[in-house]
Parts: C-alpha cells; sequence; structure tokens
C-alpha cells in the first residue's frame, strides 16, 4: 500500500447544494471513498475475516467550499493505529494548489455477523501509519446538554449502504435539514465534527435535537429509544461561517 495516495474528483451536481457549493456529506463521501480505493487491496482480506470498515469520528476543517464544476486534488495517509482503531487523514486542494479542507476520520474495523468492533491487535489487519505533522487531532466527546429544538426522522432505504445501517455520509445531511435554505445561503459550514456512538438500521426512528449553543455554533445529538433506556446514535457540532 502507498503512504499517501493522491485521486482527482470531479464537483459535478450531485455533489453540490442548491447554491452550488460542495455539501459538506460530499466532502465526507470524498473521504469515504478515497479511503476505500487506498485499502482496496485488503479487500479479499477484509471478506474472508467477515470483516468491513465503520467510520466513528469525523472532524473536518473548511477554508473553502468548491463549487460545481471544479475538479479537487485529494491526498490521503493513513496514521499509526490506536489500540482501538484505524485514524486517516485528508486534504482536499483545489486545482490552483490552494488547500481547500482537511480533515481527520477514525476508522475500525466490524465483525459481520456480531455487528460489534475487533481492535486492531485483534483483527490482524496491519495498515502500516505516516506521520507528517500537519494531522488534526481526533474529536474528542461532546458534553450533552439540553436542545430546545427536537423533531423525529425514520431511517429509510435511501439512506442505507451496502453494509445494511444508515452510511455516514446522510448523517451529514440530516443535520443540514434542521435548517433552512436562506440560513445555508448566508452561511457555509467552515468547521464540524461528528461522533457515530452507534448503527442506525432500517425502520428506526431517531429523536433528533439541537440548539444554537453560541453564534453559529449548532450542536446536534441523535437519539434512539428501547425498552429500557435511550440510546445516543451520532452527535456532532457544526460551526458556520
Amino acid at each position: 500500500m502507498e503512504p499517501i495516495f493522491q485521486q482527482d474528483f470531479p464537483v459535478q451536481e450531485l455533489c453540490v447544494d442548491r447554491y452550488g457549493r460542495l455539501k459538506p456529506s460530499t466532502l465526507l463521501y470524498f473521504a469515504q471513498e478515497i479511503a476505500g480505493r487506498h485499502c482496496d487491496e485488503l479487500a479479499d482480506t477484509l471478506e474472508s475475516h467477515r470483516l468491513f470498515w465503520a467510520v466513528t469520528r469525523h472532524r473536518v476543517q473548511i477554508n473553502r467550499l468548491p463549487e460545481l464544476g471544479e475538479t479537487v486534488h485529494i491526498e490521503t495517509w493513513p496514521m499509526p493505529n490506536t489500540h482501538v482503531g484505524y485514524p486517516r487523514s485528508i486534504v482536499i486542494y483545489d486545482q490552483a494548489g490552494n488547500e481547500c479542507s482537511r480533515s481527520i476520520s477514525l476508522w475500525v474495523l466490524m465483525d459481520q455477523d456480531t455487528r460489534s468492533s475487533v481492535s486492531p491487535d485483534k483483527s490482524g489487519i496491519i495498515v502500516p501509519g505516516t506521520l507528517r505533522g500537519t494531522e488534526l487531532a481526533l474529536p474528542g466527546g461532546l458534553v450533552p446538554r439540553a436542545m430546545e429544538h427536537s423533531c423525529q426522522r425514520d431511517v429509510c432505504f435511501t439512506d442505507l449502504d451496502r453494509n445494511g445501517h444508515m452510511n455516514n455520509t446522510r448523517y451529514m445531511d440530516w443535520i443540514d435539514d434542521l435548517l433552512p435554505s436562506d440560513f445555508h445561503r448566508e452561511h457555509p459550514v467552515k468547521e464540524f465534527a461528528v461522533r457515530y456512538h452507534s448503527e442506525a438500521r432500517e425502520g428506526q426512528r431517531l429523536d433528533l435535537h439541537w440548539d444554537f449553543v453560541e453564534d453559529n455554533c449548532l450542536r446536534v445529538d441523535a437519539r434512539r429509544r428501547n425498552e429500557t433506556r435511550d440510546e445516543l446514535v451520532f452527535s456532532a457540532k457544526v460551526l458556520f461561517d
């Protein structure tokens, strides 16, 4: 596996919002796609061990959201693994070589049958790590707090990926949908962090709670009700311009 993997991605119609700017969910799609391509040579090994990749954390800092018609150049590299997973850094550049965004994500290996994570020391999967000195720190936990607004939303067919759960990119679409177009027109996203605490499966109903905790800083929590307690599904903090 190459230490640093690079590819170009076109910014097409499905990648942008109504104002022609790259959607935050597309940033996560690009991150997912280039990470998968970089790890293609591990695909057969993962399948033989009945394992699949899942992301548990994202942190993204944005200088500029590319627009429709641009082509972006993306480079990614895995960092040394932690005791629980495999961190990965990604940088996106425009055609002039300017940095558009920088991100870090933490990936874990999941057992297809038990739906539980498998630590790097038990999985037998080795991903050599690189440190370049420019990596972001992984996001920490978000302190629970009361939120002013709430709604419910069901996990539907188009939210799912081939692993049978809600894809990580869809969470950012759900978050964006909490705010109207007029707000998004004037306030593009500048930074966000998302933590995925548990899988969301088809037909499950999530309780979304959100609030602006300070100027242009949105907090979102999503919980799933069960018979004994509420389970946290994801939490996010989004900073707008």
